[in-house]
């Protein structure tokens, strides 16, 4: 919330309800996630599940808080004075205006160098291709034989063959026992996956151990284990400390599953199922049976009734050309009456079609004796119009009117002259006459 542009009369009078809100969210937009280190003091575990604690050191302390939804994965026990390192975010308790950390996840101080170390292989494994998902195979369905790496006479392992015994009872399993923590347990453990690959007695092998600290499940963050599981030429299924536990065995294994009991699920059939699955298909199979044998029934019953005797067979045959007989017979007459009433109709229409010549002769001489009458008729008309025009060709001729007495003028080019202003003293003119023609020349001109 901004007041730095308001007077100080406008700003508005805050309850401390809506400061308390502001200030958490001023605190949680400004702070991200951050590790804080320190000391556990006041541990408080309520039944809620929830953790109250405070954090401090020589000169200053923070409360903390660390809910159940949080704490629930953690594998080893808070206690006080314990040093811890914390990721947490900065927020306020509103209802006490207490500045506390919520804790999102806590580690036992010193454990950031692993950390660090953890990150760093993860990186320089991943740029090499260990983890490359092209690299990696799955495990058979029904493998012929199972391989565990483990230590013996662990939870780890008797929950791995409790499992595969339930689920597939003849499955046969090998244990390669090496120790799962400790100096020197990285070595062994990647021998053993050498030796398992060498020996090629088993179809998959299952790398696994319970649940630990860091520390604990650190040999399988060895670039020896990683570079052996990635040699290895038989898949292999990791199932290593909790769910949450990732370590660089799972990066580089061809499956990880999240507990060492969900590794034996992966690696061996359910026998149950495949059973259910055979019974579901042997029902298939009798179902498709029966309908098949239903259907061959049915049509030995329909082709029985179809089968005739010779006799019987041969009497419906001759059935059949008497009827067709009888359509040949039918078909035959209905033609020859069709044939017969279109001759009939030709005939009819070529009687119709015969000239009357004495008729046409008749006609003939009528139409050019009309022929002539109108020619003669027309003749007189273009005769009497050519007469008329011909006087009207007199009467409008020039010459009749030079006969009386008149003249035309003309310039030498030819133009007619009809106003004194189209010619000049001293110039030449023609003049038609009557009869013939002469030169003049103009001595003057004038209206």
């Amino acid at each position: 919330m901004n007041f730095s542009f308001q007077p100080s009369h406008l700003r508005p009078v805050l309850t401390v309800t809506e400061l308390n809100h502001n200030v958490k969210i001023i605190l949680e937009q400004a702070l991200p996630l951050l590790w804080v280190t320190g000391e556990i003091s006041n541990l408080k575990q309520y039944p809620s599940g929830h953790w109250y604690f405070t954090l401090k050191d020589a000169n200053a302390q923070v409360r903390c808080v660390m809910f159940r939804h949080k704490n629930q994965y953690l594998d080893w026990q808070l206690k006080e004075g314990m040093r811890v390192e914390i990721h947490a975010l900065v927020t306020l308790y509103e209802a006490r205006g207490d500045y506390q950390l919520t804790v999102e996840n806590i580690r036992r101080a010193g454990l950031g160098l692993l950390y660090e170390a953890f990150e760093q292989l993860k990186a320089k494994l991943e740029q090499a291709g260990l983890f490359n998902p092209a690299h990696k195979q799955l495990p058979p369905a029904f493998p012929k034989q199972v391989g565990i790496i483990t230590s013996p006479n662990t939870a780890a392992l008797h929950d791995v063959l409790t499992t595969l015994h339930r689920r597939l009872p003849s499955l046969p399993i090998i244990i390669y026992p090496v120790p799962v923590q400790g100096d020197g347990a990285a070595a062994k453990i990647a021998n053993a996956i050498r030796l398992a690959m060498s020996r090629a007695e088993c179809d998959v092998l299952i790398l696994c151990r319970g649940g630990g600290s860091i520390e604990d499940l650190w040999a399988f963050n060895e670039e020896v284990v990683a570079q052996a599981i990635y040699a290895c030429s038989i898949p292999i299924v990791t199932g290593i400390g909790h769910e949450t536990d990732f370590t660089i065995a799972d990066f580089v294994a061809d499956l990880r599953a999240p507990t060492p009991t969900g590794a034996a699920q992966i690696v061996s059939p359910n026998a149950e199922e495949i059973i259910r699955h055979l019974n579901h298909l042997n029902q298939r199979l009798q179902l498709s049976l029966q309908r098949n044998l239903e259907n061959k029934m049915q049509r030995i019953d329909l082709i029985s009734h179809r089968l005739l005797h010779p006799g019987e067979r041969i009497t419906h045959q001759f059935k059949h050309l008497q009827h067709l007989k009888e359509r040949f017979s039918n078909a035959w007459a209905r033609c020859s009456e069709t044939r017969i009433w279109q001759l009939n109709k030709y005939n009819q229409r070529i009687h119709a079609s015969q000239p009357d010549l004495p008729a046409l002769f008749k006609q003939q001489y009528e139409w050019a004796s009309r022929l002539r009458r109108a020619i003669m008729h027309r003749i007189e008309i273009l005769e009497n119009t050519l007469q008329h025009q011909r006087a009207h060709l007199v009467h409008l001729n020039p010459q009749s009117v030079l006969t009386r007495g008149y003249s035309i003028a003309y310039t030498l080019d030819g133009r007619i002259l009809r106003n004194w202003r189209q010619i000049l003293p001293n110039e030449d003119v023609q003049i038609s006459l009557a009869e013939g023609w002469l030169r003049a020349r103009v001595t003057e001109t004038g209206e």
